[in-house]
């Protein structure tokens, strides 16, 4: 059987963190629209999805770990471990005898001498399996308990897509429209914090098979923006301003994802000024609605003063004045 951890190369003690991290490091190398001319890449990368899928599901993690689910998140084998080291002593009627076949005698705490039909484990499989224990006393006499069911049939095979998302969509959490595999367009509703990377999954979109559809992986690749970047939570972005205007203040038009805004410049304003226009930030991950939406961040505007490219009436104003102002003083200069 398949190790979930092997296959995410990270240890049995990974956090949550660690879990979130490698796959999304593993989906980023295997993505099939990045391999396409390693045709195993996309088994591969379907292994570590659900890998991360079982691994992510605290729950099922647990009864992993347990042993009591295997690697597809089918309920192990109840009999497992009760072979040849199965705890019923020195020559236990489950031991393999030559052959690989149960010992002919022998059998530690049951008493010697008997065989496998004399030996009544009824009690034991009522034990294990309530009142159905006597039911099947005929085979636990045998050394043969009831055979595990069929594994269910498999799904369809998940089908991988990469979605570009343009910067300011993400940010203010655009619907965005994506076109499946059989040529259907549909809305797809991002979720809040999203960032380049986020796997979303679009549950029966995938390849059909016996056991149902396969799923849609959905990978989201954001853009760069030239002046807006993001900082958490936050958006940041310099705002050029002139010297009349960092002078006398103004009111000058800032951009943010979702449109230009008014922006007051308070008088005597310096280059570095950080300005803060609240909630014009990234959707917050696990936050709370507000107003039907999701709670943001804010928009940092960082203000710099531009010289004018022609300095010649600019000097010409300042001759004879000098700013008696000491701004290296902190420096010790």
């Amino acid at each position: 059987m398949r190790d979930l951890y092997a296959t995410l190369g990270i240890p049995r003690t990974a956090s949550e963190a660690d879990i979130k991290s490698a796959y999304r490091k593993l989906a980023k190398e295997l993505h099939p629209d990045r391999n396409k001319d390693n045709p195993k890449a996309a088994e591969k990368f379907s292994e570590v999805t659900r890998a991360y899928d079982l691994l992510s599901d605290k729950n099922k993690r647990a009864q992993y770990d347990r042993g009591e689910i295997d690697a597809d998140g089918n309920p192990a084998n109840p009999f497992a471990g009760m072979g040849a080291r199965g705890g019923f002593g020195r020559g236990s009627a489950y031991g393999a005898g030559p052959g690989g076949g149960p010992h002919p005698g022998d059998f530690g705490g049951f008493g010697a001498g008997g065989s496998a039909d004399d030996v009544d484990l009824s009690d034991l499989f009522e034990g294990l399996f309530g009142g159905r224990g006597r039911q099947q006393g005929a085979g636990a006499r045998r050394g043969f308990g009831r055979q595990p069911p069929p594994p269910p049939p498999k799904r369809g095979a998940d089908i991988q897509y990469r979605l570009a998302v343009p910067f300011v969509d993400a940010a203010a959490g655009r619907d965005q429209r994506i076109t499946l595999a059989d040529g259907k367009a549909i809305s797809l509703k991002l979720p809040a914090g999203v960032e380049d990377g986020t796997m979303m999954r679009l549950k029966d979109k995938g390849h059909p098979g016996p056991g149902g559809n396969g799923d849609g992986i959905v990978m989201v690749e954001v853009g760069s923006h030239p002046f807006f970047r993001r900082e958490g939570d936050n958006i940041r972005m310099d705002l050029p301003i002139t010297l009349d205007e960092a002078v006398r203040g103004a009111k000058v038009k800032c951009p943010t994802v979702d449109g230009a805004v008014m922006l007051t410049i308070k008088p005597g304003s310096s280059s570095g000024t950080v300005m803060r226009l609240a909630g014009k930030g990234w959707t917050r991950k696990n936050a709370r609605i507000v107003d039907g939406k999701n709670e943001r961040g804010d928009q940092l505007v960082t203000l710099e003063i531009q010289l004018p490219a022609d300095l010649a009436p600019l000097e010409q104003r300042l001759e004879g004045w000098i700013d008696t102002a000491r701004p290296r003083e902190k420096f010790g200069l």
